[in-house]
């Protein structure tokens, strides 16, 4: 019964840590950090992904906005970090979302895996990343020629989880719920956004985290996509 697939991207098809990993590394040296008192890039780095993963939950649920993100991640890592006030490299940010979204790390199999579904299926991407960095990855990466559609939470005016997106999508794509599934790492945006949508839903993980009782479908690696569809 499924013709449309809605993927999630940050995660799930474009490798966001490993990506933010090389631009960090260039940006700790470029900035000269360990001058400010950061002697461990790998440190700040993990800092940073600790800071940056909370932050972003809390904007999914619509607790903070796009600009304290933006404001906070390197500002509270720096801080916790030891780094005074006033030595915090304010152009940091900018650097990062200027630099970050130009890399094209995928997760292995992708271009693999979405060549043999496009034969099939309907594509789709569904996210909550910031629109102008969105756009630039797909672009970067080649990705667009896979997707029918591209649904940005920016232009929907809610982030996944909330059940108005994942309306919005399905009206974009001219699809219906019965006929579509969601694919995505994250437990509540994707997997329980889409569930509590009415949709199916496919949890990626490739970290192989305990998976939640009520989440029926997991993967671990994208290529698994190709037995089962």
């Amino acid at each position: 019964m499924i013709k449309h697939i809605f993927f999630d991207l940050d995660h799930t098809i474009w490798d966001f840590d490993r990506n933010a990993e090389e631009t960090l590394t260039e940006l700790y040296h470029h900035y000269q950090l360990d001058a400010i008192g950061l002697s461990s890039c790998a440190s700040f780095i993990e800092r940073y992904t600790e800071n940056n993963q909370l932050l972003w939950a809390d904007y999914h649920m619509g607790k903070i906005t796009k600009d304290t993100l933006r404001a906070e991640r390197f500002r509270k890592t720096f801080i916790e970090l030891g780094v005074a006030p006033e030595l915090v490299p304010h152009q940091f940010e900018e650097d990062y979302v200027q630099y970050s979204p130009k890399k094209t790390n995928l997760f292995e199999g992708s271009e693999k895996v979405l060549a043999y579904l496009q034969q099939k299926y309907t594509l789709h991407i569904i996210s909550n990343g910031f629109k102008e960095t969105t756009l630039i990855k797909m672009d970067r990466c080649n990705l667009n020629p896979y997707f029918d559609q591209v649904i940005i939470s920016e232009d929907a005016g809610v982030n996944k989880p909330d059940k108005a997106i994942f309306e919005y999508a399905l009206q974009k794509a001219g699809a219906r719920k019965e006929e579509s599934i969601m694919i995505g790492d994250s437990i509540e945006a994707d997997i329980r956004g889409a569930q509590n949508f009415g949709m199916k839903a496919i949890f990626f993980n490739p970290l192989n985290k305990v998976k939640p009782a009520d989440v029926e479908w997991q993967i671990l690696h994208l290529e698994e996509l190709m037995l089962h569809f």
